[in-house]
């Protein structure tokens, strides 16, 4: 497996106190900023893709992963939620903290792969 490309993006949820609506838009900084056509440029598959998402967040365990997942159009997608990311208490202390998250993305293929 050869990782050929890394993205990062950051995401918050302002108001909601949202740990997966922070980490969704940082999954989504990350992808749509960019153009990302390695499968077509190595004649691959697109489905071939090998991509690993590590996001950081204050509280790991109130991330959906499968959301994070279904952010892919394609190829096999491996989530980790780490801690990280910040939570930032509002000046006047009532309602949820905004939460920020931060994702980093990479891309790999299977070179060896064999010739059809």
């Amino acid at each position: 497996m050869q990782t050929l490309m890394m993205e990062f993006g950051m995401g918050s949820s302002l108001r909601r106190g949202d740990y997966t609506q922070a980490a969704e838009r940082a999954v989504r900084d990350a992808l749509w900023r960019n153009s990302i056509n390695l499968a077509e440029l190595f004649g691959f598959d697109r489905a071939a893709m090998k991509i690993t998402l590590d996001v950081g967040v204050q509280k790991p365990e109130h991330v959906d992963r499968d959301a994070l997942r279904a952010v892919f159009p394609y190829g096999d997608v491996t989530v980790n939620v780490v801690p990280g990311g910040l939570d930032i208490e509002r000046p006047d202390g009532d309602g949820p903290p905004t939460i920020m998250a931060n994702a980093a993305l990479s891309i790999a293929f299977d070179m060896e792969r064999g010739n059809d």
